[in-house]
């Protein structure tokens, strides 16, 4: 299930932000984002785009806050609200004055940005990253975003497979759920 290249990338960088960015917990732990907030917010960048230059903490810190309002958009379509997460995204989209434009950079095609030139690095990033999480709302596949179902984790997700059935945010958290199953089971016989 893909979006396009560009979107689908555009949406794991959000995934990326949230998951390192915002506390809750993960894994079955409480999770807060380290101190230092630079390499965390350059590793949620790097979820979907590996090349991505390292961030200041300054330019970290500014992602937290973006990271925090897209998490807001997950959280309500893992309720059924998409009238909330729509409404949400829409305000991003207006604060961030985000405008499709085509460009060409680093020996690259022609391809769709969703900022237009002279932005910021995290002004760019949080219109790049409403207008892709837009893009999937808008769409039939509004419930490919979610929220990781496993017991003690809120991480988020988008599920690009192809009959649409994830529930988790990793393999890890699956495979918590599994073996606590197969233990309940074993208790029962």
């Amino acid at each position: 299930m893909d979006f396009n290249s560009h979107t689908d990338s555009i949406v794991r960088v959000a995934v990326g932000l949230v998951n390192e960015l915002t506390p809750g917990e993960r894994r079955g732990r409480d999770f807060s984002p380290p101190h230092d907030l630079a390499p965390a917010a350059t590793e949620g960048l790097r979820t979907g785009y590996p090349g991505h230059r390292e961030v200041t903490e300054v330019e970290a810190g500014e992602l937290a806050e973006i990271a925090a309002r897209l998490r807001v958009v997950f959280d309500a379509v893992a309720k059924g609200d998409v009238d909330a997460a729509a409404l949400r995204v829409n305000d991003l989209l207006e604060k961030t004055r985000a405008r499709p434009m085509l460009e060409r950079h680093d020996g690259e095609p022609w391809h769709l940005h969703f900022h237009g030139p002279g932005g910021t690095m995290t002004g760019d990033w949080a219109a790049s990253c409403a207008t892709g999480l837009a893009i999937v709302l808008g769409s039939e596949h509004h419930d490919r975003l979610g929220v990781c179902t496993a017991p003690h984790c809120d991480r988020v997700y988008v599920d690009v497979s192809r009959n649409g059935t994830r529930r988790f945010c990793g393999t890890a958290c699956q495979n918590r759920v599994k073996t606590t199953a197969f233990r309940a089971r074993g208790r029962v016989s």
